[in-house]
């Protein structure tokens, strides 16, 4: 079973799902931390007619993922991320940095929220997809093949470096909002960091093709999703702790991003039941 006690895990909806595979998670050395978050590497061998889907409320980060039948680089997800597994696979994955995308990219990301390019149509990184299938193929559940791997991707990805002086504002703006759970608005963070909400704006927007407003959302929704799981606060109270109008607030933008309420994904997915009130 995946380690649940990753901090990245509180973005995963199906964590405890029967069947889920293993995760192999590497943080990546000093020099890359203004570019890469961390890596992860799935492999699952699942049963025939036995899928396994993974669902999950995406940091405000691109990613790549080279896999056996697919290789991508995804913009921001602003809804549920959805990927079903079946059979035998792996993939081999990179969340970068909020403000890393454009630099690895070496162009604009901003369009791409809620999408993906194949990863062969960026010319500096397409060599990638031969060379990580081959060395993964053979024994995929291998850390020395992982470790392979993850040299070469890194070879590649710190051409990227140093990152802009704007691509680091914006890392620290995405640690501002996701390390503070009392920061609730955009005119607290706009304080916070000593910024126009104006350029605030235009920083994220250029960037990640978001609003300051949505990575306070993503993060409060992260926070929900957390507390759901393992059941620490009663609805009412988790919404007043969230900065939500009241416990119906909270439902609905539980409801419209993940598509449960927030009492039926606690009995559903990660409790028997959970407190109303």
């Amino acid at each position: 079973m995946p380690d649940s006690s990753h901090p990245i895990d509180r973005a995963r909806l199906t964590e405890r799902a029967r069947l889920a595979p293993p995760v192999h998670r590497y943080p990546p050395p000093e020099h890359l931390q203004p570019l890469v978050r961390h890596y992860w590497i799935p492999v699952w061998d699942l049963p025939a007619g036995t899928p396994v889907v993974e669902q999950v409320l995406q940091y405000p980060t691109c990613l790549i993922v080279i896999a056996q039948d697919y290789a991508r680089f995804y913009g921001v997800a602003r809804g549920l991320s959805t990927v079903t597994l079946q059979g035998r696979g792996w993939g081999v994955g990179l969340m970068l940095q909020p403000g890393a995308g454009t630099a690895v990219a070496a162009g604009d990301v901003s369009a791409l929220v809620d999408t993906h390019r194949d990863l062969t149509e960026f010319a500096h990184l397409a060599h990638l997809v031969p060379t990580v299938r081959e060395l993964m193929a053979p024994d995929p559940g291998n850390p020395d093949r992982h470790a392979a791997a993850l040299r070469e991707v890194e070879q590649r990805v710190e051409a990227a470096l140093p990152l802009s002086a704007d691509g680091a504002l914006l890392n620290t703006v995405v640690q501002t909002v996701e390390s503070d759970p009392d920061l609730l608005s955009v005119t607290q963070l706009v304080d916070r960091l000593g910024l126009s909400e104006r350029a605030l704006q235009r920083l994220t927007g250029r960037f990640l093709g978001l609003t300051p407003k949505w990575l306070i959302q993503r993060r409060r929704l992260h926070e929900a999703t957390h507390h759901l799981k393992h059941g620490t606060q009663t609805l009412a109270d988790l919404a007043a702790n969230l900065g939500y109008t009241d416990q119906a607030h909270l439902t609905r933008d539980f409801r419209r991003v993940t598509g449960h309420t927030p009492g039926d994904f606690a009995r559903t997915l990660g409790r028997d039941s959970a407190p109303e009130q």
